[in-house]
């Protein structure tokens, strides 16, 4: 089933495209060190989908920023190049990869670069159902590029299925009524998250953490965008969130 334009452009997390901000607190004051601190690397992937000024003084000094990577929840990985290729920002990504990010089969996509697409399609048959982060699809970057990525666009649709989509079962009030509400999951007071519903359709966040889409695949069972093995599953006032083997299980306060 396919989902409404609404929805799919709700797979993208809502990100600030910052012109400025605090200098990247030192080793010493980074609980994360040696990896990088969390603030830089949300900023960067943030800034790299629209803010060129911005990745350029970032990565500038800090070259291995084009490389970082920031999980916006359940396993949706995005890189900076990822963030620049989903918009269609070829000059952001032209820098990145000119700085060392490494480019994927949708940055290819994106730039139209249909030499380098169809051999790996070919060589790998069902590739062009794979999804990107926030589950957009080949097609979704291919759209993103303009009129460069005209020739990939009609390559990728003529295959038929580069584009799937999320399920998007409609609710009844009655359900929609059901799931609503704040979830603890735990004694401590950030140890919750809330399920709502906005302009996007159904969302889960935790407090200061990125909202993320829902997309319901029927019985209360809901899966957020860029993780579609991770499983929502409502009953009652109890949720579980399924990552394989993992179960996280939550009460509405």
């Amino acid at each position: 089933m396919s989902i409404s334009r609404r929805s799919f452009l709700g797979l993208i997390p809502v990100v600030p495209f910052l012109s400025s901000a605090q200098p990247s607190p030192p080793a010493s004051k980074n609980p994360r060190f040696p990896s990088h601190d969390d603030e830089s690397v949300r900023e960067i992937v943030g800034v790299s989908h629209g803010n060129l000024a911005r990745v350029k003084e970032m990565v500038t000094a800090r070259p291995a920023l084009a490389r970082a990577s920031w999980d916006w929840g359940f396993g949706d990985w995005e890189t900076p190049i990822d963030a620049a290729s989903h918009v269609g920002n070829r000059a952001i990504a032209e820098f990145l990869i000119a700085n060392g990010a490494r480019p994927t089969i949708f940055t290819a996509v994106m730039m139209g670069q249909l030499a380098i697409v169809k051999p790996l399609v070919e060589s790998s048959p069902g590739l062009q159902r794979l999804r990107g982060p926030h589950g957009l699809t080949m097609v979704a970057h291919a759209k993103a590029g303009g009129s460069a990525a005209l020739d990939v666009l009609k390559y990728l649709e003529s295959l038929g299925d580069a584009d799937p989509r999320y399920p998007d079962v409609p609710l009844t009030e009655a359900e929609q009524a059901s799931i609503i509400g704040e979830y603890s999951f735990g004694p401590g007071p950030s140890e919750r998250f809330n399920i709502a519903k906005g302009p996007r359709g159904f969302t889960i966040q935790r407090p200061g953490g990125a909202e993320r889409n829902l997309f319901h695949h029927g019985g209360l069972v809901f899966n957020p965008p860029g993780a579609e093995a991770v499983l929502i599953k409502f009953e009652g006032d109890t949720v579980a969130v399924e990552d394989g083997p993992l179960i996280t299980r939550a009460r509405r306060i």
